[in-house]
């Protein structure tokens, strides 16, 4: 389906961004009754699963931003959305862009107390919220004042020619505000300008559209900066989009066999949801493409994912149809904007091991000491950045915000190697890893993904990593989800013990197959490993481990 408009005309478009993608797509009056968002709840009066045109969501989108004007919400207000339906979620998030508001996208899955903490500390006590009703309640439980509340779904009501004329934006103006995962605390505040979280996206207009970009499933959490850059990279490409609201795994696999995709948008989580299902029991014959972001997924889930679907390849010149997906995998987080990698996996790929690929061409990626210098290849450092797709910064927080910024880049967090090749590889979270006795260090990304690889009996894995502390050696312990079906004897715990390095084998304390649902999980889906270690400290883990460990 080709775009009514020319893609490299937006993409050397000067005054387009995050803010005003689609109030300029509907200035050039092209397409406007071509279908565009679809969402999986009703909304404003309009059918789930039923296409908005770009027209029809031009007009929902001046009718909130009208009632946010009448409201009191000013250019520059940073204003809370605190939802659950992805509907919800995306239209305020343009209403309020395209009053030049600044739109804090918060994770419906946040508890309430942590959310109305997390309102307070990084925005202050009078930040108003947009909420549904049991957002509500949750905020009025944790003590936000309720004149700050304001009901998400009266906005819809609001009159779309009373909406004050879109907001002319600068490059550098504030656009929107989601968060981080919050794995190791409170989550950080996460600014984006609008030219740097549309900076990707002008890239991928440059670019011919690949295969399986004509209709995209969104299996994001839908407060997440990877769904603002995924809704304008489809306004702008012309690409039908679908959001679901909880993108847990079989409400994912319902909605590809109801809409029919070609391509699904998601994080690992998800992956790991759908790998732990019989993929061959559901019909994903539209599916030609699997697009990953914010941790890198493992081998052992995209195995199962590309070997369903079927994608376009070239042979004696002639594209020819093949069974088999293709998955799209790199690094990304709400901090560098983007994914910063890319690698294509195939059902014939070989090239695993947490590699992550090359970087994009619009990033500068380096692997960095502790001074900030460069390493060798084969050295494992810290991930340093520089992008145009960065973050601004941290909202509120300039402190961490330059303590993560050394010689011009930002420092991810992660720590990584490169190979000769120039492809990168993702060992661990730096808050993750510990040193051993001998000097070497665990790993725990990088033990997980061994164990996964060579045990088909586990469907996830995660190591808890003590460092050594008060007289105490540091040592870890696997805890292994069994895949369907599976048992994780004595036999299985020791493969997943047979498939680690020597050093970090004898670090390991013990092997515990356990429910996943003991797992203490992020917003995103994320295993909250610094709970794990806290919990592991108190002496509390043993006891939630033993009160659902999964039987041999």
């Amino acid at each position: 389906m080709n775009a009514p408009w020319n893609r490299a005309e937006l993409a050397a478009d000067p005054q387009l961004g995050t803010g005003n993608v689609l109030t300029a797509l509907i200035e050039r009056g092209k397409g406007l009754d071509d279908p565009a968002l679809t969402f999986d709840t009703e909304v404003d009066g309009h059918p789930a699963w039923q296409a908005l045109s770009l027209r029809q969501l031009g007009e929902r989108v001046a009718a909130r931003s009208a009632a946010l004007h009448a409201l009191g919400v000013k250019p520059r207000d940073p204003v809370a959305v605190y939802v659950t339906d992805a509907a919800d979620q995306v239209l305020s998030f343009l209403a309020l862009a395209r009053l030049g508001a600044i739109g804090a996208l918060i994770n419906g899955a946040m508890p309430g107390g942590t959310a109305a903490r997390y309102v307070r500390v990084r925005f202050g006590d009078d930040t108003p919220v947009l909420v549904d009703q049991a957002h509500r309640e949750l905020l009025l439980e944790h003590g936000l004042k309720a004149e700050l509340l304001l009901d998400v779904k009266e906005l819809g009501k609001g009159d779309a020619a009373a909406a004050p004329a879109p907001f002319r934006y600068h490059p550098d103006d504030p656009a929107v505000i989601t968060h981080s995962s919050g794995t190791t605390g409170l989550s950080k505040a996460v600014g984006h300008s609008h030219r740097s979280l549309f900076a990707s996206i002008k890239h991928r207009l440059s670019l011919p559209k690949p295969q399986g970009m004509e209709r995209i499933l969104s299996a994001l959490p839908s407060a997440h900066a990877a769904t603002v850059i995924a809704v304008n990279l489809a306004l702008a490409s012309h690409i039908e989009l679908a959001l679901i609201s909880a993108p847990h795994g079989p409400v994912v696999l319902d909605a590809i066999e109801q809409w029919r995709p070609e391509s699904i948008l998601g994080f690992a989580a998800v992956w790991s949801e759908l790998a732990g299902t019989d993929l061959t029991a559901r019909d994903l014959s539209s599916v030609r493409a699997w697009w990953n972001t914010g941790d890198c997924a493992h081998e052992a889930h995209v195995r199962r994912l590309v070997a369903v679907g079927s994608r376009d390849v070239l042979e004696n010149r002639k594209k020819v149809k093949r069974t088999g997906s293709i998955f799209l995998d790199g690094l990304g987080s709400s901090e560098m904007g983007h994914s910063q990698f890319f690698i294509t996996h195939t059902p014939d790929s070989n090239r695993y091991g947490r590699c992550i690929g090359k970087p994009h061409a619009f990033s500068d990626c380096a692997v960095l000491d502790e001074n900030g210098d460069k390493l060798p290849v084969g050295k494992v450092g810290q991930l340093g950045i520089n992008a145009p797709t960065l973050s601004i910064g941290y909202w509120n927080d300039s402190t961490t915000t330059y303590r993560t910024r050394v010689g011009g880049y930002f420092l991810t967090g992660d720590l990584v190697y490169r190979d000769e090749a120039g492809y990168f590889y993702h060992v661990d979270r730096m808050v993750d890893s510990v040193q051993l006795d001998d000097g070497s260090w665990l790993y725990t990304a990088a033990t997980e993904e061994k164990v996964l690889a060579t045990c088909p009996e586990v469907l996830e894995c995660t190591v808890v990593a003590v460092p050594a502390e008060a007289g105490e050696p540091a040592s870890a312990t696997l805890l292994l989800v069994p895949a369907p079906g599976a048992e994780l004897g004595e036999e299985q715990r020791a493969q997943a013990l047979a498939a680690l390095e020597p050093n970090v084998r004898a670090a390991i304390r013990e092997v515990l197959a356990i429910d996943s649902a003991v797992l203490p999980l992020g917003p995103t889906g994320k295993v909250r490993k610094v709970a794990l270690r806290e919990l592991y400290r108190s002496g509390e883990l043993a006891a939630l481990i033993a009160g659902s460990e999964v039987s041999a």
